[in-house]
């Protein structure tokens, strides 16, 4: 202890510093990461067993030549969902189990006798967990949302081969203004949609009531949505009912714009997809576009935007609260320390998964129910290691 007391004294020997102090950045870092990278193998691992004991005697069932290949993509695509979980325990862990071991052998209270404070003493693991945050954001924007769509995809063609194409067979939109209904029959391989019907409406308000006047009516074979035209109705037949009904009138091509139709054919494929299965940016493009949308899925899409916006932050909160509770049981040893991250970490989920399921029912606001728990977990750590660390 006396080795790391005369080292860190000259590397603050100037007073107390908070940049890069090379031999405590160095030996925090290495003594972070091996753990960390032990946990991580161990939990992917565990994670990869719960799926197996889950799903494998699906594929076993399966009469496929490829049920082989298909499970090996199958629980490939999961593992994305499950290792935005593990980051967060795992640092939570590895951060509890480095502390409290240093203090164990009494290195915590070497450096914190040199002047240097808890949080500076973290700072390679806090460093490790802002990299650790910026890739779990990264997991769920860009790699989640696909990989668990191509998961169930896979998943449910075992029963069902043709499930891709039922994905996005009879669909029914309507849009937020509640100007248009459509009815598409399906999505065929070319990318265009087959059997589909348009209402259009006149909408007004009677007395504080929404009335719906048939305006007109578009059926067509085929139709396809070019960003630069606009949706494009192929052998279609129009009959339009105000001022007056008038007889069909049929189009080889029938061409709308945007300024007539204005949602667009993601639009309409994300108004089908649960929130857990479209990026923030989705979500975002979601409530943008709908701003009529009821206020009951206007509560679940701004919950879960929210959710998912704070969500890879509590990788950062994880060393939040893993140093306080790790210096404060430096002396009880390890075991206490693990306890303790255990109980913050169900603590921490269990009020996520509550609060966001009040946030979309509506019974707290959307914002509360996406970033309450997290909010409040950094109150604590604020007032658990910020201010005790000053």
């Amino acid at each position: 202890m006396q080795d790391v007391q005369k080292t860190l004294r000259k590397e603050t020997k100037k007073g107390r510093r908070f940049g890069y102090l090379s031999v405590l950045d160095r030996y925090m870092f290495r003594e972070f990461m091996i753990p960390f990278s032990v946990l991580c193998f161990t939990f992917i691992l565990l994670f990869l067993i719960g799926d197996l004991l889950d799903d494998l005697p699906d594929f076993l069932g399966y009469k496929g030549s490829d049920a082989f290949s298909l499970a090996v993509k199958y629980f490939t695509l999961k593992m994305p969902g499950n290792i935005r979980f593990i980051f967060p325990i795992s640092i939570l862990l590895s951060c509890m189990y480095t502390v409290a071991n240093m203090g164990r052998s009494r290195e915590i209270t070497a450096m914190r006798a040199s002047g240097i404070s808890t949080i500076r003493c973290g700072g390679a693991i806090f460093a490790v967990a802002a990299i650790i945050t910026a890739v779990n954001f990264w997991f769920n924007e860009k790699v989640v949302p696909q990989c668990t769509m191509e998961a169930e995809i896979i998943h449910q063609s075992l029963d069902n081969p043709d499930y891709d194409r039922m994905m996005f067979s009879m669909l029914q939109f309507r849009s937020a203004d509640k100007k248009r209904d459509w009815f598409l029959q399906n999505l065929n391989e070319k990318g265009e949609w087959e059997n589909v019907i348009l209402k259009y409406f006149k909408v007004s308000n009677f007395h504080g009531r929404i009335v719906r006047e048939l305006e007109w009516e578009l059926t067509a074979e085929k139709a396809k949505y070019d960003p630069a035209v606009g949706w494009i109705f192929y052998n279609a037949k129009q009959t339009k009912y105000i001022p007056f009904a008038s007889p069909s009138r049929e189009f080889a091509e029938f061409v709308c714009r945007p300024d007539v139709i204005e949602e667009t054919e993601t639009q309409i494929q994300n108004a089908i997809k649960p929130p857990e299965d479209l990026s923030s940016e989705d979500l975002i493009g979601i409530l943008r576009n709908n701003k009529h949308m009821e206020k009951s899925l206007q509560n679940m899409y701004r919950t879960f935007l929210y959710y998912r916006l704070t969500f890879p932050f509590c990788c950062i909160l994880c060393v939040c609260l893993g140093l306080p509770l790790a210096v404060k049981n430096e002396r009880s040893g390890i075991f206490l320390s693990i306890i303790v991250a255990v109980v913050a970490i169900v603590v921490f989920h269990v009020m996520s998964e509550i609060f966001l399921v009040l946030g979309q029912q509506g019974y707290v606001p959307p914002l509360v129910g996406g970033v309450g728990p997290t909010f409040v977990f950094l109150l604590y750590s604020y007032f658990g290691v910020i201010r005790k660390s000053a």
